[in-house]
């Protein structure tokens, strides 16, 4: 069995798609390397806490995209991008594992601690869950597995990747503290959860489906955060709204809310587009059968 490259397809020529998606997935790696060279985390010694936090993320981000990949394939008509969800899925797993590795450091390899840590804390649990999950998605990713447990019983198995990638957002959200990037992620990961049950209802691409979905979503992670600062910090919440709903990037930012909004609407868009390319289809192909457009 020979080796295909994560830039090549599946006659092993260069592909310029997996070749950017590669590099797309790498580039938070890239950067995390660079932030702890530079010593944007401090001395290495204490820069264990910041990698761990943003490693999980960008796992978590990395996650996302995987489950993206299907409502680009609908929404754009870009079915070539299915070439690229395994390398995606597998990458996910590398930023987990490198995560868990991150962690350890940061408790020092103490085995004992960490074992207690991961059935104690509810966080740790469901992190632990998630990531042995994702490890048995990636060992049955091969086409080999595939044929032995058919393919009806590999999409069975592999769909439980919904269920994985809940559990490693619950186990951001229940992180220590309070960060914008864990309720922008919840946020989309509702968005990609609802577009494919309106799929299932033949509504994955109608615009005004995927508009309302986008500002329900942006919604959802607003009162999230409010709800979740609210609980932990005793903040409150109509402040907490009255600060997602500001948009004033260059004094605060763009909120998580906004940012959501703004991912479910370029779908939306895509929706768009397509609608309106295909009554132009039509349109110019009743005009050249001669028949009243």
């Amino acid at each position: 069995m020979r080796l295909i490259w994560p830039w090549q397809d599946r006659q092993r020529r260069f592909s310029w798609l997996k070749a950017s998606a590669f590099l797309l997935v790498l580039l938070p790696g890239i950067r995390l390397t660079y932030q702890t060279a530079t010593g944007e985390y401090g001395l290495l010694s204490m820069a264990f806490g910041g990698l761990t936090y943003w490693s999980g993320v960008w796992a978590t981000v990395v996650l996302l995209m995987a489950l993206a990949v299907t409502p680009m394939i609908v929404v754009f008509r870009w079915p070539a991008l299915i070439d690229v969800r395994r390398m995606i899925g597998v990458m996910a797993l590398v930023y987990t594992l490198a995560h868990m590795i991150l962690y350890f450091a940061l408790r020092l390899f103490n085995f004992p601690l960490i074992g207690t840590e991961m059935v104690s804390r509810l966080t740790l649990f469901v992190a632990t869950l998630s990531t042995i999950g994702l490890i048995v998605l990636a060992a049955t990713s091969l086409d080999a597995a595939i044929q032995r447990m058919g393919a009806k019983g590999w999409q069975r198995l592999h769909n439980t990747n919904y269920i994985i990638s809940a559990l490693a957002l619950l186990h951001v959200v229940l992180a220590r503290g309070t960060y914008a990037e864990q309720y922008l992620l919840c946020g989309l990961f509702v968005w990609l959860m609802l577009w494919r049950l309106l799929d299932r209802y033949k509504l994955g691409v109608d615009p005004k489906a995927l508009i309302a979905l986008a500002v329900f979503c942006c919604l959802f992670t607003a009162f999230l955060e409010a709800g979740f600062m609210w609980a932990r910090r005793g903040y409150d919440v109509i402040g907490t709204l009255h600060i997602n709903f500001m948009f004033a990037p260059a004094e605060i930012g763009i909120q998580p809310p906004w940012q959501v909004l703004a991912f479910g609407l370029v779908f939306a868009f895509g929706a768009m587009v397509r609608s309106a390319l295909r009554a132009r289809t039509a349109s110019l192909a009743a005009r050249q059968s001669g028949s009243p457009a």
